[in-house]
């Protein structure tokens, strides 16, 4: 069994030198299949789901390649790394839909909070049950996906504190999301929460993993890991898909994989857990020191991602895809995108020459891997 995924990817427009532009209404007037967020200095566009990675690979690309032929039609723009307004711009607002009122509250109430660049996965999961179920084990686990996609050191030229600032200061809403024990749990929660307003629509649940489908919160089909930062190479994205498949199918394939039945905390506690675990990746990522949901016993997030490569790689290899899992090592022995960021802020790189040479590699790695594996079905 191999699951069908899908991405959604936000990316910055701006200028070479780092500044990030606001021209997402020129991009989806003159371009099929991008999407305009609040905020006008990104823009979003969606792979369809396949269950193949040399798919994936290059539905990732095509977009890209077709957005950076029309940014060098209007003038000497490109697309910018990162998951914040890194070299500056977060003291305002940049609206893409002034008449959109669920965009004016939007800013009136995260102001540029939200104005951040992301990756989100999403996997096909058929069954609610197993699908709630898979959401509660990932929950638990998403600050490893946290961990390895950050990418966000820097806000207005400064580092931060943060590997990933945009989940550090990100606003998670509602402020409190529970572990749904079923769908109809789920169900009567969202209800819940659209008659107090504490949800604008069904849109609105903006936690690390939810469950998603054509008509929430009734019909459901698939898992959507929210957290991770922008993974600009596609090759580093994949292998964090690969495992969050890798450990969906050995879910699936295991009912008894389940915080609410196989931890020693409660239901309340684990929330807490995850959250402060979610708090420890934002600002150190993969050398976060976190606790295991299980039992809590303290473990470096490189090391849990260690041990859950070696957990999932035989599913991998059995579903025929472990070829794609294998780039971790190179995540886990070099870095994540904010801590190779930040090893040349150390050493005298300020943040715009950091964010200038990144723009430079982001566009390379993309011809590189256009001309290698997608010129064919590119072309």
């Amino acid at each position: 069994m191999v699951l069908l995924k899908g991405f959604e990817i936000e990316i910055y427009t701006g200028t070479p030198q780092g500044e990030i532009v606001g021209l997402s209404d020129k991009i989806i007037a003159a371009l099929d299949g991008f999407m305009r967020e609040p905020d006008s200095r990104n823009v979003e566009y969606i792979t369809q789901p396949s269950p193949n990675y040399d798919n994936l690979l290059c539905a990732l690309l095509h977009p890209r390649r077709e957005l950076r032929n029309y940014l060098n039609r209007l003038g000497d723009y490109t697309l910018i790394p990162g998951s914040t307004l890194s070299l500056g711009g977060s003291d305002r607002f940049l609206r893409s839909d002034p008449a959109n009122p669920y965009h004016d509250y939007i800013e009136n109430t995260y102001k540029t909070k939200v104005v951040t660049a992301s990756v989100h996965i999403n996997v096909g999961i058929s069954d609610p049950e197993v699908l709630m179920r898979a959401c509660r084990v990932i929950r638990m686990e998403a600050p490893l996906f946290l961990a390895l996609s950050a990418s966000s050191p820097f806000l207005d030229g400064k580092a931060t504190g943060y590997h990933s600032t945009r989940w550090g200061l990100f606003p998670q809403t509602p402020s409190h999301v529970p572990l749904f024990a079923s769908h109809a749990d789920h169900i009567q929660w969202v209800e819940d929460q659209l008659a107090a307003g504490t949800m604008q629509n069904i849109r609105h649940l903006w936690a690390s993993v939810r469950p998603n489908g054509d008509r929430r919160p009734y019909d459901l089909n698939r898992l959507e890991l929210r957290i991770c930062d922008l993974v600009t190479d596609p090759i580093a994205l994949l292998a964090i898909s690969a495992l969050l498949e890798a450990r969906l199918l050995q879910i699936i394939e295991n009912p008894t994989i389940d915080p609410l039945t196989q931890s020693t905390f409660s239901a309340e506690e684990l929330v807490t857990l995850t959250a402060e675990n979610e708090a420890a990746a934002a600002v150190s990522s993969l050398d976060a020191n976190l606790r295991h949901w299980q039992d809590g016993r303290s473990i470096v997030a490189r090391d849990w991602i260690a041990q859950m490569y070696q957990d999932v790689w035989p599913i991998a290899k059995q579903q025929g895809f472990s070829c794609f899992l294998s780039p971790l090592h190179k995540i886990l022995r070099e870095g994540n995108e904010a801590q190779q960021w930040l090893q040349l802020h150390a050493v005298g790189f300020d943040s715009q020459r950091v964010i200038t040479q990144a723009i430079v590699a982001t566009q390379e790695r993309e011809i590189e891997l256009e001309e290698k594996l997608c010129s064919s079905l590119l072309a």
